[in-house]
């Protein structure tokens, strides 16, 4: 079986999923280009828990966690399966490292979850475990998290972490727009960009004090752990792939990253 990448998707607003734009375009492109997963955990910043917690349920319920939203959007559904058997290896990979973990039989797939997976696999037909995070405990924790994980990625387990690049929703009321870009979104994108291709961890780690604009991209750490997941997940040597899927009422980036193993991506050039 081939070991599958991990990703990052930058989901969006719930509205995502009636006008998904080039980010639809972009992560229908991302499913074509992947073998099928056997299943997917999927990291939702959406999901905060004080420990690492996995959803056990057989068929988990597609949740609204948003309010004052076109009434369609509440009729869309993703009623994909669960794995209880993935979930059980995911806490056991997470006790093995240290990060005990909890289970919730009943935990539905939030938006953070069901928008984004619509774009990737429309069919709902791949069983779905999500993983909550810990805003508490910062991007370290989030990569130890994704590490603990990687093993998956040789077993079909597609791993994805799902949040924003950039999530300041305050910005909603400064006027930007697709001609009015928020300044700090270019240069803090950018950074992230020339740290995730130089493998620098050590400073993605430290994003907070090394990233421009860091404060102002994300007043609070929750949209941008998922990544961590996802870069954890993908291993020590690693080749990241920045996915442009376009900057949003000019202050929401969407960017997407690809994560794939860096001594294969070698061997296959």
């Amino acid at each position: 079986m081939n070991t599958l990448p991990s990703l990052f998707i930058s989901h969006g607003s719930p509205m995502t999923a009636l006008h998904p734009g080039r980010v639809g375009e972009r992560l229908a492109e991302t499913a074509a280009s992947l073998p099928r997963p056997k299943a997917i955990v999927i990291a939702t910043a959406h999901w905060l828990a004080r420990q690492p917690s996995v959803g056990g349920a057989a068929q988990p319920e597609t949740v609204y966690d948003f309010y004052g939203f076109p009434r369609e959007l509440y009729e869309l559904r993703y009623p994909a399966p669960g794995a209880p058997e993935v979930t059980t290896q995911v806490a056991h990979l997470l006790d093995q490292a240290g990060l005990t973990a909890a289970i919730d039989p009943h935990h539905g797939l939030d938006h953070g979850a069901w928008v984004p997976l619509r774009l990737l696999y429309p069919h709902a037909d791949i069983p779905v475990v999500p993983l909550s995070i810990q805003p508490h405990l910062g991007p370290a924790h989030h990569y130890a998290v994704g590490r603990a994980l990687a093993p998956l990625r040789e077993q079909g387990v597609l791993v994805i972490g799902s949040g924003s690049i950039t999530h300041n929703l305050h910005d909603l009321r400064a006027g930007f727009s697709e001609s009015n870009e928020a300044p700090y979104v270019r240069p803090f994108i950018g950074w992230f960009e020339q740290k995730i291709q130089a493998g620098d961890v050590d400073a993605l780690l430290d994003y907070r004090r090394q990233a421009p604009f860091a404060e102002r991209a994300h007043p609070t750490d929750e949209h941008l752990l998922p990544l961590y997941v996802a870069l954890g997940a993908a291993g020590e040597h690693f080749d990241g792939r920045r996915i442009d899927a376009g900057i949003d009422l000019g202050f929401l980036a969407m960017d997407c990253y690809r994560f794939d193993d860096a001594t294969a991506a070698v061997t296959a050039q």
